[in-house]
């Protein structure tokens, strides 16, 4: 995606997943992915970058305009599991984990798209990249943008029907498969997010001992 977007990988150099999902609150969000109660605390992006490089390490100078005890009481300093962060943009919500193991498992995406729709875009590192759309519990597509005719979903005609995703590939440079593909689908779903909304303070929990 583009630098004005979100997700891209100039915020999360080491790569990502990202969750949409539509006409659910950030907080029920969080309870989804985490599958039980929150102890959630507001981190700003920057924030959370902070605390996932230093853990246990963090002092007040690292995070200024945070209470370290808090943040060690509400266990957000654990690196054992994943950092998540949710906020809303429209009507819908969104859930980001910096390198994305945990939110990347289908499990989840099944999880939170009870109901309602949900949409995965994840890259690693390395440059590879996945896109997955779900709806109430099914894993519709699940799909390698560079190999859209391999998807492993259930019904890969509807997130075709619904974007013309393929057309947005098919028209574009290789290299930029998943950057078209992830743009066509978030405008014709209408959860484009700009990168301004994943930089303030959004609710934040950690999930530990999963990693």
């Amino acid at each position: 995606m583009s630098a004005n977007t979100f997700p891209n990988s100039q915020l999360y150099d080491t790569g990502y997943c990202v969750l949409f999902v539509k006409n659910v609150s950030p907080a029920e969000l969080l309870t989804r992915v985490s599958g039980g109660q929150i102890h959630s605390v507001p981190l700003a992006r920057l924030e959370a970058e902070a605390i996932k490089a230093l853990g246990e390490d963090v002092e007040e100078e690292d995070v200024p305009s945070l209470n370290v005890d808090e943040l060690h009481s509400s266990g957000i300093l654990d690196n054992s599991g994943p950092l998540l962060r949710s906020g809303t943009h429209g009507d819908w919500s969104f859930v980001v984990e910096s390198e994305g193991p945990y939110l990347a498992s289908d499990e989840i995406l099944a999880r939170v798209s009870r109901d309602t729709v949900a949409l995965s875009a994840r890259r690693i590192e390395t440059g590879s990249t996945w896109i997955s759309y779900a709806e109430n519990g099914e894993i519709f597509s699940s799909f390698d943008p560079l190999f859209p005719q391999h998807d492993y979903g259930q019904h890969p005609a509807v997130l075709e029907e619904l974007t013309g995703f393929r057309e947005a590939i098919d028209s574009g440079n290789r290299s930029e498969a998943y950057e078209n593909a992830l743009r066509k689908i978030q405008q014709e779903l209408q959860c484009a997010v700009p990168q301004e909304a994943d930089a303030p303070r959004l609710l934040s929990i950690r999930i530990a001992g999963v990693y």
